[in-house]
């Protein structure tokens, strides 16, 4: 198991040096950058001229954008990097390591209850959905499962802030605390009972949106199962339903399930840039957003290798999680 965890780690490296080269290029060669979106403005008054805006890309290192100068910056930023500085961000003016701590505990919260969510209602719902094939609570939930995969994400949210925001004035419209009330000093209960009423729009969307794929997958894994041979034997040889179903059947489901849930694991530090965009919260996902816009390159690098390394730790995760599923499977 050792070697092939270090063949693994081997080719997570080249893995992760190679996209870090496709990024650092697609980011160089956007046809707008930092500099020219903070100077347009003073460019077009007259305020600043071409050779003032020449200097300043130099000094942020954004002037040679020639495939000799993008792998000459490269190599600077990898140096740099294999110290532990991801550099500093244009846009935020801080450390890029400085923003992605301090915003990405955030996005994890509303991922990782999502998440949880996703796993407490879409499974239960894809195993009974497969044990009960063809049924009218088959086709109910097979209906409404399409309809959350099938929803873009900027519609449910505006969606639900209609009718539960601004209708009935049920939750918060956007934001993570109340504008208008003012906290007593010492209130940290008061203070996080308001944020955690402003988050549960977010995960709520967030979760309409991925408990329809959970379901669909377990349902479809567990009818295969189901058909197997070794299940008809079980049944032949007097077993209840239930054991059949969730001893025999559900544990060999959890194998592709296990595949899928821990290729999850970068949507949980990620961040949902759509959501958080809309609901205005300050996740690492709207302030990557934001980056992108701006063309924040030393932000955009930190924050998709930071994503790169955790896909290949998720990759890494799931087929060592084979064997606690399954103790046929040898990783050699």
């Amino acid at each position: 198991m050792w070697k092939y965890i270090a063949k693994r780690l081997g080719l997570a490296v080249l893995i992760i040096l190679g996209v870090s080269v496709l990024i650092y290029m697609l980011s160089m060669l956007m046809p707008i950058d930092y500099i020219d979106n903070q100077t347009a403005a003073a460019v077009q008054s007259g305020a600043m001229t071409a050779d003032d805006v020449q200097r300043l890309k130099e000094l942020y290192g954004l002037a040679d954008k020639s495939l000799s100068g993008i792998m000459t910056s490269y190599f600077k930023w990898l140096g740099s990097t294999l110290t532990g500085d991801l550099g500093f961000s244009f846009l935020y003016g801080k450390p890029v390591t400085a923003v992605l701590s301090e915003y990405i505990w955030i996005s994890f919260l509303i991922a990782f209850l999502s998440y949880i969510l996703e796993i407490i209602i879409g499974i239960p719902m894809g195993v009974r959905a497969a044990v009960k094939q063809y049924s009218t609570y088959d086709y109910t939930v097979s209906v409404f499962a399409m309809m959350g995969t099938a929803l873009p994400s900027f519609f449910l949210s505006a969606l639900l802030m209609n009718i539960l925001s601004i209708r009935l004035k049920i939750f918060p419209l956007q934001g993570l605390v109340s504008a208008t009330k003012i906290f007593p000093q010492g209130a940290n209960m008061a203070i996080f009972l308001d944020k955690a009423w402003h988050l549960v729009l977010p995960i709520v969307v967030l979760t309409l949106l991925g408990v329809g794929g959970v379901m669909k997958f377990t349902r479809t894994n567990m009818l295969e199962v189901l058909n197997s041979d070794y299940i008809r034997t079980a049944r032949a040889k007097g077993l209840s339903e239930r054991t059949v179903t969730y001893k025999h059947a559900f544990r060999n489901t959890m194998i592709p399930l296990v595949t899928t849930l821990s290729g999850m694991l970068p949507g949980l530090f990620g961040g949902a840039m759509i959501t958080e965009t809309v609901f205005a919260i300050p996740g690492i996902g709207y302030m990557a957003l934001r980056a992108t816009q701006q063309g924040d390159i030393p932000f955009i690098m930190g924050y998709n290798m930071f994503l790169a390394i955790l896909t290949v730790m998720g990759m890494l995760l799931s087929d060592l999680m084979y064997m606690v599923v399954d103790p046929r499977v040898k990783l050699s």
